[in-house]
């Protein structure tokens, strides 16, 4: 993954929406790396998987994985993602979105922390709770 240019940055200086705005890539990322090293399949296919991981319900079950792992710091952020202002689109569930929107700040957070070990150990935590097709069938279902 993408290292930060910088790791001066003090991450907690920006708002909990910018943070998911940029966690919101981190997340794709890792999502479509997987997808990737999964199986050579055409990339509408691929793309259509990603997406069934990378929506608001799949991530808000995503963070309901990760809630007893996180350190207070990252609880914190996960919190302040989740409970920012914001458009929810008609498409998603009002509680889904906001647990998305806070699985993404943490993820720009620690992004922003330059702490990709914590990003992968977060990610493969989430990748090993789901069996894979199950949980895009059942993504599919709920969207």
């Amino acid at each position: 993954m993408l290292e930060p240019q910088s790791r001066e940055t003090d991450a907690r200086q920006y708002s909990p929406l910018s943070l998911a705005y940029l966690g919101d890539v981190v997340y794709e990322l890792l999502v479509r790396e997987q997808m990737m090293l999964r199986a050579n399949m055409p990339v509408q296919k691929l793309h259509h998987n990603t997406v069934s991981w990378v929506c608001a319900h799949a991530q808000s079950q995503a963070m309901e994985v990760l809630l007893p792992l996180l350190t207070e710091e990252e609880l914190s952020v996960y919190k302040r993602g989740r409970n920012a202002t914001s458009h929810v689109p008609k498409h998603a569930q009002v509680a889904d979105y906001r647990r998305a929107t806070g699985l993404e700040a943490l993820f720009g957070y620690l992004y922003l922390q330059g702490d990709s070990p914590r990003i992968h150990l977060l990610f493969e935590t989430i990748w090993q709770a789901f069996d894979f097709d199950g949980f895009r069938e059942a993504s599919q279902k709920t969207v």
